[in-house]
């Protein structure tokens, strides 16, 4: 057999046995687990120099592995001169094994790499079991040389799982490895 992610095998063999006793699941197929990870960040000022679009573009594909899309403005709005069809943000999704890898680098090299860092807010989830966590600074992340960016900027990244109630997604992502703060 191949290569597997060592978060994905951790979920495997010791997560939904730990979940299954917290939340009382009679089916493994009850246990909460992560879909997908989307990583998006709006640029802006991409409306007035384009070439800041393929910078983030070319930033975020290098963090992630995998090729980011720019997205594009869906309407006219004249007070920002945008027009629609504008490229003004870009995103990627991830699953399977590219999206445990992410998560993986996220929390073991990307988070201790912040500074003044005591965990992230539990206060980001939406009601549904999806939890949004938001970088401030791209730099955290070892894969991009501080010396080739020519702006700091932030990202926003969801956690989508298929949790029922946002007290599951908090179980399973704290299982996972992301570390919330303490009340």
């Amino acid at each position: 057999m191949g290569y597997s992610p060592r978060l994905k095998e951790e979920y495997k063999s010791r997560i939904i046995a730990a979940l299954q006793e917290e939340f009382g699941y009679k089916n493994v197929m009850q246990v909460p687990k992560l879909q997908k990870i989307v990583i998006s960040r709006g640029v802006g000022a991409a409306v007035a120099d384009k070439k800041l679009i393929d910078y983030s573009v070319d930033e975020i594909s290098r963090i992630v592995g995998q090729k980011a899309i720019a997205t594009i403005s869906k309407k006219d709005v004249a007070s920002f001169k945008l027009r629609k069809g504008m490229p003004i943000g870009v995103k990627v999704t991830l699953r399977g094994e590219r999206m445990y890898e992410f998560l993986d680098r996220l929390v073991t090299s990307a988070l201790p790499r912040v500074r003044d860092f005591n965990g992230i807010k539990a206060s980001g989830f939406d009601g549904r079991g999806n939890y949004n966590l938001g970088i401030t600074e791209q730099i955290i992340f070892p894969e991009i040389d501080i010396d080739k960016v020519n702006k700091i900027q932030g990202m926003d990244i969801t956690f989508v799982t298929n949790a029922e109630t946002d007290k599951e997604a908090k179980s399973l992502l704290t299982e996972l490895g992301l570390p919330f703060k303490k009340n």
